[in-house]
């Protein structure tokens, strides 16, 4: 149990707080000094708001004789203060310390930090705004209070509030060292979390500047959930949510059905990427399955987009991800209890939609209002490293690509090969994705030879056509997918170009009346 945190200044347990979100802390301060007894210590505004609470406090400047200086930049940094919080109540000098400068020791610290996140979050803050919500103090209260926690209990967020009374109220106004050990640990932990949204705003802002790499790549997850396994059932598996993100999965709403899994969380990025192509496009629908799309389509209504999109491989799509780009109705809900799905994500729900839903109650049902990552970086773990690249989120700009055959496409024909395009991106390599009607109906993808991959998209095709399109993630090394292409009923063709053999593939396009488009930009994805 916590020993009575006395001094020869005091017989009552006293409490620091020195807080910038005051959620909470009126009514945590009240039962503090009502219930247990507390004298409180607090600072700047903290003090203020107590105060007019008509809750008994005093001012740290008042307890130290040293007022607050610099506008408030240093308020507790100060011997009395920390030698109240880290004295060992067991170590004779320790005592023999506090008393001989009349400090006191410190029972409970509540601290809380300045909104450093949540003030980069706004747009438009300057270098000079963000530096100010860098809290010094407040860390410094944290990391004494949590490192001294075998004495010392430490409240760093108002979530703990609740569970700190209720640990008070079952221990006789006391807490057990491993209640303190548990919020030591989460003191420790939110200090490097802060830590990390500075260094990573300040990493960000000098690269702008520089094109060096920083010194040292870190990522921190936060509210880890346990997934029942991993890719198979003897790999536990964690779903950690990204520190600081402010998009993505972490923001989504599941809205029914039963808990996600890792190849879920897999599958709905995958499906989430593909989908914010097409955010501002006409009614959209995705399906996902092993991590690939095996149905992309749009049409006039969602309805119809999934109709296509489901038909274009309706065994992939048994068991899969479906994504929407707008709000789901009614009529493509009623479509999607018609088959087995493991998730489904949109934007918004209209409420008929989601009674109809009900039918399917293992159905995961999200709601995910900005499919937009926001994430500048992708990250891979190899053995003993980190990889880190630039995420491939550049634009699609059409108006950037070559036209290199005879034959010019009508915008139409222009529109249809965008579409493909933007599929290709994101098929695992090698990839070939066949289109027609701005619907997916042949996809090769993780090949190891581009002609592989081809003869992949185009069997599942099924047939030839006069108005089918070929998307291609890489170019063409030689002439022959080109010819196997042709042969196949492809018109129109897009792939990145920059082999050296290029002329042989334009060749070929010309001789068989094909017209082909060159992006310049690879889109390898593995």
């Amino acid at each position: 149990m916590n020993p009575a945190a006395s001094s020869a200044t005091s017989k009552n347990p006293v409490a620091l707080i020195s807080t910038s979100n005051k959620t909470g802390i009126i009514e945590l301060a009240r039962t503090l000094v009502e219930k247990y007894q507390f004298t409180l210590i607090s600072s700047g505004g903290t003090a203020a708001a107590l105060k007019q609470a008509n809750i008994p406090v005093t001012k740290v400047s008042d307890y130290t004789g040293a007022p607050e200086i610099l506008g408030g930049r240093v308020k507790t940094l100060h011997p009395k203060v920390h030698g109240g919080i880290l004295a060992r109540l067991e170590v004779t000098e320790d005592l023999e310390d506090l008393e001989r400068q009349q400090i006191q020791a410190i029972a409970l610290v509540v601290v809380n930090l300045y909104p450093f996140a949540e003030t980069i979050a706004k747009s438009g803050v300057t270098l000079d705004e963000a530096i100010e919500q860098i809290d010094i103090g407040g860390p410094t209260l944290i990391r004494a209070a949590a490192k001294n926690h075998k004495y010392v209990t430490i409240l760093s967020d108002p979530s703990q509030y609740s569970s700190y009374l209720e640990e008070m109220e079952s221990h006789s106004g006391k807490t057990s060292l491993e209640f303190r050990r548990s919020l030591a640990l989460a003191a420790f932990q939110h200090t490097q979390s802060y830590d990390y949204a500075i260094s990573q705003y300040l990493i960000q802002d000098l690269a702008q500047e520089s094109q060096e790499p920083a010194e040292s790549f870190v990522l921190i997850g936060q509210k880890p959930q346990t997934l029942r396994y991993g890719e198979n059932p003897h790999q536990n598996a964690i779903w950690y949510q990204l520190e600081g993100s402010t998009r993505g999965w972490s923001n989504a709403l599941q809205l029914q059905g039963k808990e996600l899994s890792y190849n879920n969380l897999l599958d709905l990025e995958a499906a989430r990427a593909i989908i914010a192509e097409f955010i501002d496009d006409l009614p959209c629908t995705v399906i996902v399955k092993h991590n690939n799309p095996c149905g992309v389509a749009i049409a006039e209504t969602l309805a119809d987009a999934y109709h296509k999109a489901f038909n274009a491989d309706s065994i992939s799509a048994f068991g899969g991800i479906v994504a929407f780009n707008q709000t789901l109705d009614a009529s493509t809900a009623t479509a999607l209890i018609s088959t087995f799905l493991e998730c489904i994500v949109a934007p918004s729900y209209d409420p008929q939609a989601l009674e109809i839903l009900k039918a399917k109650p293992n159905l995961r049902v999200l709601e995910l209002s900005d499919p937009v990552s926001g994430e500048s970086n992708t990250v891979k773990i190899i053995a003993g490293g980190i990889l880190v690249q630039k995420s491939d989120d550049i634009p699609v700009q059409p108006e950037t690509w070559q036209i290199v055959t005879d034959l010019k496409p009508t915008s139409a024909e222009m529109a249809e090969m965008i579409f493909a395009w933007k599929v290709a991106r994101h098929v695992k390599s090698n990839a070939i994705v066949i289109t027609s009607d701005r619907t997916t109906i042949g996809i090769g993808a993780g090949q190891m030879n581009r002609v592989g991959s081809a003869q992949i998209a185009l069997a599942q095709a099924q047939g030839g056509s006069s108005s089918y399109t070929m998307a291609s993630d890489g170019f063409f090394p030689f002439d022959d997918t080109v010819k196997l292409a042709g042969a196949s009923g492809i018109k129109f063709i897009v792939q990145p170009g920059g082999s050296i053999r290029d002329q042989d593939s334009i060749e070929a396009a010309n001789d068989l009346g094909l017209i082909m488009a060159i992006t310049h930009t690879r889109h390898f994805l593995h």
